[in-house]
């Protein structure tokens, strides 16, 4: 299969440019499967909860959703993009799965990341994958890689391949990601954007760029540089990701000893508290 992200600078509140920008990028695209960054047509530097409301859509009734099907139909082709969602009066940083017979689903950001709190809710979707005609699907948006159990969720559920729309400003997911998907047999298409938003006095946000799609062996097949606008596409075989053994007598997941990570199903104290360590 052939799989892609688009890395590029979307300007802050203008959805109608944004889209149009990735639809002409797109029109003469061969590809099974692409990711979009996260908010990648709004921007992502909210000031205000007027400004989230604002920007926010109904999923799948919203303008953007509409579009990205409309697309996906027509090119007969997988995309995952991220998006502010409204849902009644709450806000959900999510991100939608469009394949050749328009919108299949949505996943709620688990892992709010800094002023993301002030603005929207923790997802209530839990991680979910979708069986594709060329694969299994599943996402996880910017921040979550941070967090191991992520991509151990969506591998357990039987993803093949993660979508990672993500608006990355700290430089350490660039050099996790090959790690993530080694320890899951997984690939990752990270698509995270490029420039900056300096929409609050004295907090500028600058976008590393470094999109890239990594193997479930934990080597990187295609990388976008930090500042130039690229559609990247790499061909790789998801059948890969199937394949959990080591060698002849080990499998990582026949091998994972669940009962000994949480003794009794009660997990571990912290080993740090506030005012002195664990067991103090």
């Amino acid at each position: 299969m052939k799989a892609g992200f688009y890395q590029f600078n979307p300007t802050f509140s203008k959805k109608d440019k944004n889209l149009k920008m990735v639809m002409s990028v797109l029109d003469g695209a061969d590809l099974d499967l692409l990711v979009l960054p996260e908010f990648f047509a709004t921007g992502y530097q909210f000031t205000s909860k007027d400004e989230v409301a604002e920007l926010s859509e109904e999923i799948p009734d919203g303008s953007t959703t509409e579009s990205l099907s409309k697309l996906s139909r027509k090119k007969g082709f997988y995309i995952v993009a991220g998006l502010p969602e409204r849902d009644g009066d709450n806000f959900f940083n999510s991100a939608i799965l469009t394949g050749p017979d328009g919108f299949m689903g949505v996943y709620r950001k688990t892992h709010l990341y800094f002023e993301e709190k002030l603005y929207f809710s923790p997802g209530d979707t839990g991680f979910k994958v979708w069986d594709t005609k060329i694969g299994r699907i599943g996402i996880m948006i910017c921040f979550d890689w941070f967090f191991p159990e992520s991509m151990r969720a969506l591998a357990l559920l039987g993803a093949d391949i993660i979508g990672h729309p993500s608006n990355l400003v700290l430089p350490y997911c660039p050099y996790s990601m090959p790690v993530r998907c080694l320890e899951n047999r997984v690939y990752a298409i990270t698509a995270n954007r490029i420039g900056e938003e300096s929409r609050k006095e004295g907090q500028s946000l600058k976008f590393i760029g470094q999109s890239q799609i990594v193997s479930p062996e934990g080597k990187i097949l295609i990388k976008a540089s930090e500042e130039d606008e690229d559609l990247l596409v790499a061909e790789f075989d998801p059948e890969m990701a199937r394949n959990k053994s080591l060698n002849s007598l080990n499998n990582i997941f026949d091998d994972r000893r669940p009962e000994m990570y949480f003794l009794n199903n009660n997990p571990p104290s912290p080993p740090f508290r506030k005012g002195g360590r664990g067991g103090d």
